[in-house]
């Protein structure tokens, strides 16, 4: 009994040192389960965070599409506009053009007309130039005439 005894205590002591060591094995994986809990729970309110600046970030990126959008529907209105003015400018400027090309000839012609006018009077003015020396001559000879008859008077 004794014998029997000392061997119960004997496994007893032994159950008791490996509760102890199961004891501490649970201490330590119950102390590495709150750790894990705390660091699950960090992780999942940076991720949350994360979250959150990322929408953040596409709510920003959705505003700058749309204003680029309008932005680009307006350009496009504009350039329609601006090309619409740029076919009735060069409209106005063929039509210039040809208003321009229809002055010139009108200026060609009027030189033309005051080219035949300026020749008609130079030929004019040569033959009056040529009745005026030759009537200078009638008349100088006429003088001459008159100086003679006067000399032949006072003689």
């Amino acid at each position: 009994l004794k014998e029997e005894n000392a061997s119960l205590r004997s496994k007893i002591n032994k159950l008791q040192i490996f509760s102890e060591t199961q004891a501490d094995k649970m201490r330590k994986l119950e102390r590495k389960l709150e750790e894990n809990k705390i660091k699950e729970e960090k992780e999942a309110q940076d991720l949350e965070a994360m979250v959150q600046h990322v929408e953040q970030n596409l709510q920003l990126m959705t505003k700058r599409a749309v204003k680029a959008e309008n932005s680009a529907t307006k350009l496009k209105q504009e350039n329609a506009l601006l090309q619409v003015q740029l076919k009735n400018y060069k409209t106005e400027n063929e039509a210039l053009r040809s208003g321009q090309s229809a002055s010139l000839a009108a200026v060609k012609q009027n030189a033309d007309v005051a080219l035949q006018n300026l020749l008609t009077v130079i030929t004019n003015s040569r033959s009056s130039i040529k009745q005026l020396v030759s009537g200078a001559e009638s008349l100088q000879l006429v003088a001459d005439l008159l100086k003679s008859i006067d000399s032949i008077s006072e003689m």
